[in-house]
């Protein structure tokens, strides 16, 4: 028993990563915090107010290029240098390592309002639906018709665990709470100058390809789970995606893969407001999937489709420290 104990305390690094993960996704799943008090919604409301400044379209594009890889050394270096510094710091770093995890998984507690939106809509509360979706989406959602909002909600719901659930197992194992933190930040500023958008369409340009190169891994790997559930037609989806005629489109797979295995279409264009919430421009996206228009309940069955694809990256977490005990263990004993 002292050798057992000898070699759990080897690893205890593993281990204690393990119930910092499981620990921070259980209490994100089941006590998530309020949009509106989530750190990373803070943090795009300042990203937001930042390019009000120094944003300005009708500038050359390459100036509006170079304010934005500015924007993002002065909006993201220092404030991830402190937080990792107070994390060295810490007499308990895991208490912060713990925070860091459950704070970049604000967003998963989408889920749990779109079970709401879907209930709403299938009652005909569309107004309200609009209202409240605005807050999570850079979209305009003012003129969006049920099937428009149909499409949001479960876009929404299949690309979030990217650069949530997927994300905070990979990169902290990989790298710890400091690699977790600065690629959700970098995902924050790409989410809330979102290149689609004519706006941001060279202001936005840095922080995407910051995001794609980080998410790229994350995001094959979560829509082979997702492909996973639905059969071989879907998993060969994979393999020959459907090509966006823009370059700034990198989720459009996560809708493809998605799309396929609920049967139904997503993607089609985006309405994007100015300040005013008044439509300034419609952008075009490739439509994927079938032509069967998704209904409020297909909210329903993309919230299954996503949870099932998020509790096998729940049990990895699981079983790979139990695997790796035993395993030790039974060569210790050999």
């Amino acid at each position: 028993m002292p050798e057992f104990t000898e070699l759990f305390l080897q690893d205890s690094p593993l281990y204690q990563g393990a119930l910092i993960l499981l620990g921070a996704i259980g209490l994100a799943k089941l006590a998530p915090l309020p949009r509106h008090l989530q750190p990373f919604y803070w943090y795009q409301q300042l990203a937001l107010s930042l390019a009000a400044k120094v944003n300005h379209p009708s500038r050359a594009n390459s100036q509006q290029t170079t304010a934005g890889f500015l924007s993002i050394l002065l909006i993201l270096v220092p404030f991830w240098l402190i937080l990792v510094f107070m994390l060295q710091l810490a007499a308990y770093p895991w208490f912060f390592e713990f925070a860091i995890v459950y704070f970049c998984l604000g967003d998963d507690s989408f889920a749990k309002e779109a079970e709401h939106y879907s209930a709403s809509l299938q009652q005909g509360n569309k107004t309200k639906v609009r209202l409240q979706l605005a807050p999570w989406v850079a979209r305009n959602t003012t003129n969006l018709s049920e099937v428009g909002l149909n499409k949001t909600i479960i876009e929404k719901l299949v690309s979030t665990p990217v650069y949530g659930l997927v994300a905070a197992v990979l990169f902290f194992t990989l790298g710890g709470a400091a690699l977790l933190l600065g690629a959700r930040m970098i995902k924050q500023l790409q989410l809330s100058w979102p290149s689609t958008n004519p706006q941001y369409a060279y202001f936005g340009k840095p922080a995407y390809y910051l995001s794609y190169a980080l998410y790229l891994f994350p995001m094959v790997l979560w829509n082979f789970t997702l492909a996973l559930q639905a059969g071989p037609k879907t998993l060969a989806r994979m393999l020959r995606p459907t090509v966006s005629p823009s370059p700034i489109n990198h989720v459009l797979p996560s809708y493809d893969v998605a799309a396929h295995a609920l049967n139904i279409e997503l993607g089609g264009p985006l309405q994007f407001a100015n300040g005013k919430q008044q439509v300034t421009d419609k952008v075009m996206r490739p439509k994927v999937g079938t032509r069967q228009a998704p209904a409020a309940t297909d909210i329903l069955s993309a919230l299954k489709l996503t949870q099932h694809a998020s509790l096998i990256w729940i049990m990895a977490v699981i079983i790979i420290p139990t695997l790796w005990a035993v395993l030790r263990y039974l060569h210790h004993t050999m």
